[in-house]
């Protein structure tokens, strides 16, 4: 009896147990499973500064994966270099019940080099794992540490690394002598940070719960304007074996130029007399920069690395210029020092780099920011700003990559905020038209010449320098005309400052239209058409965003057969809106079909309730682009 008492006992307690396993799944508050993907069940994130040189940051957290869409969330990645060294690193895997599965520990990781085989960044690697698993929902509980020898560049606090992400508790402090001031900034943060001192050290701590992940809508504006984020700089600190300080962004650019950048531009002896002799005949500065920059281009290769590994310091030039590859950091100071060999001045600038999201350098708050560098050319009646890793963009121009945002600029003498050239919408042009005709079998032939200008000069940028054959399978990608046969192809780009591109294409389509009913039914445009309309979001929450603003103009000329005539065309359509507008106009005569399609979209941010009108417009877009014309015999 006694037994039989014992063993329920322990049944209970482990029944209770595993009930009150912090993981179980079903532990999760129901308000929190709305639109996520993952579910961070708990975030500790500590910084202790023990000295300007000896940091320790210690991570512990748990998040539940609860479908395939989050697995990417479960990944683990650690960088490290010789001021950053991993301490410890273990985890554990959950099933759906808060049940153990497995263990890891820091001997399961994979250790790769940021760029291998390439001599300048081989100290700069990444310890990485992602559980295999394939049954969600599954919980990873992971723990590391890691010491590093510089108090500058400290991990951020981000609780929500995406919109799509809820987060049940997280907390954040920051440990340092009582005596050593921190510079912080908040972003989105609704709480109210705490502070306190035992004996000879100061904690700052921040804390959230039950944060509720956001619907992943179209047309998000930069993430950091709405999640949370706290960032920590202390005013006086250790880099690089150097102490520092700096309040805000005049100081950090004397600091950046006279720590990080000075001495690193030196040119070898004897590059720097070839340069000279280059640009000895050229009188006009800007054309003697344009010659350099060129030469840079030819010379050299891109390697990418985050301005955020490999350390913050550019590579020698002296380096660059022997092996003739560099990441952006280290291709900018090399053409930095080219041209200063020239006697022509430029700024070292720090820049947030996305093709889809703009976004600037936050004014308010002096720390190691951005993504990317460029080079800027203050010439005495412009400003000349100069994108360093591509072989192919002309100079002079920046493209949707890094226009139209706030940069720092690096001087010794103080530097100062800058804002890049921006593309308005009226100039990022494609203008096409399109000379067709349709035989008796329903082929199409014919000819298609297109501008491209603006922001969209690069549209076509990645097929230079490709061979033909690879440019022709891309194109077969851009343009989804069925059966499509590129017979010719040419692209030509005029690399001015305000450059222009030219793409010429010879095509046939055999069987381009459906003989239905002794009718041939036509697509009236498969060159440039909206594919899918826009997703329905109902109660959208968040601002709509536009980063860049266009205008195409199509026109197709369609020669019908001659024993044919048109039955049905589709209508004229006129909308305008606040986001753009878009018109087509159709015409027959002469046996000829007529076809003028104009469409401008509006860089901008509007309302979320303006969300559903956007919906609208691209609706009306979709099923325009997607109608048919018919023939039928005369």
């Amino acid at each position: 009896m006694k037994a039989t008492l014992a063993i329920l006992l322990l049944l209970c307690i482990s029944f209770f147990g595993f009930a009150q396993n912090p993981y179980d799944v079903a532990a999760i508050p129901q308000n929190l499973k709305p639109y996520a993907t993952a579910v961070v069940r708990n975030l500790e994130e500590t910084i202790e500064i023990k000295e300007p040189d000896n940091v320790i940051y210690h991570l512990k957290e748990a998040i539940t994966i609860l479908n395939k869409n989050g697995d990417d969330y479960a990944r683990i990645a650690i960088g490290y270099d010789k001021s950053r060294q991993i301490k410890s690193v273990k985890g554990v895997v959950y099933n759906e019940f808060g049940l153990p599965t497995g263990k890891f520990s820091e001997r399961d990781f994979n250790d790769v080099s940021v760029i291998s085989n390439f001599s300048l960044y081989e100290d700069d690697r990444v310890k990485h794992f992602k559980p295999s698993v394939n049954s969600y929902p599954y919980t990873v509980e992971f723990e590391y540490e890691i010491k590093q020898h510089q108090s500058l560049a400290l991990p951020q606090w981000q609780p929500e690394s995406a919109p799509e992400i809820a987060v049940e508790k997280s907390s954040f402090k920051v440990i340092c002598k009582p005596d050593l001031n921190l510079r912080i900034k908040e972003n989105n943060f609704q709480g109210k940070m705490q502070t306190e001192t035992i004996k000879d050290q100061k904690i700052y701590s921040w804390q959230i719960s039950n944060i509720k992940a956001l619907r992943n809508e179209p047309y998000l504006p930069d993430p950091h304007t709405f999640l949370t984020s706290v960032e920590v700089v202390p005013e006086k600190f250790s880099f690089g074996g150097k102490p520092g300080s700096f309040t805000n962004w005049d100081e950090f650019s004397k600091w950046m130029a006279s720590t990080l950048l000075k001495g690193r531009d030196e040119i070898p002896a004897q590059t720097a007399v070839y340069i000279r002799d280059l640009v000895k005949d050229i009188p006009d500065p800007k054309q003697k920069a344009k010659k350099i920059y060129e030469y840079m281009q030819q010379k050299t290769r891109y390697i990418s690395v985050q301005i955020g590994v490999g350390g913050y310091q550019p590579t020698l030039a002296s380096e660059v210029d022997q092996l003739s590859y560099g990441d952006c950091k280290g291709l900018v100071n090399y053409t930095r020092g080219l041209l200063k060999v020239a006697g022509i001045d430029s700024y070292y600038c720090i820049v947030y780099g996305d093709h889809y999201r703009k976004r600037s350098i936050d004014p308010t708050f002096a720390s190691l920011q951005g993504n990317h560098i460029i080079l800027c050319v203050p010439f005495k009646n412009d400003t000349t700003w100069l994108e360093c890793t591509s072989k192919e963009i002309p100079f002079g121009f920046l493209g949707d990559f890094t226009d139209g945002r706030n940069v720092v600029a690096c001087n010794e003498q103080g530097g100062k905020l800058m804002r890049t050239t921006e593309y308005k919408t009226s100039s990022n042009l494609q203008i096409r038209k399109c000379t067709f005709s349709i035989d008796k079998d329903g082929m199409l032939n014919g000819k298609m010449e297109t501008r491209f200008e603006g922001e969209q000069y690069d549209n076509r940028d990645e097929l230079a320098g490709e061979p033909y054959q690879e440019q022709i399978k891309n194109l077969q990608q851009v343009y989804l005309i069925e059966n499509l046969n590129i017979k010719s192809f040419n692209l030509k780009q005029e690399k001015t400052q305000q450059p222009v591109a030219y793409e010429t294409i010879d095509l046939d389509a055999p069987n381009y239209c459906t003989l239905n009913d002794g009718r041939f039914v036509v697509p009236v445009n498969r060159v440039n058409f909206i594919k899918h309309p826009l997703k329905e979001v109902r109660n959208r929450v968040l601002p709509v965003c536009i980063n860049h603003g266009y205008v195409d103009k199509d026109e197709i000329v369609y020669q019908l057969p001659d024993d044919y005539k048109i039955e049905q065309r589709p209508r004229n359509v006129e909308s305008s809106t606040p986001f753009g507008s878009f018109n087509v106009k159709i015409e027959v005569k002469e046996g000829k079909l007529f076809y003028n399609r104009k469409i401008q979209i509006n860089a901008g941010t509007y309302p979320p309730e303006t969300y559903q009108e956007l919906t609208d417009f691209y609706e009306t877009i979709y099923e325009s682009d997607n109608a048919h014309f018919t023939l039928i015999k005369k």
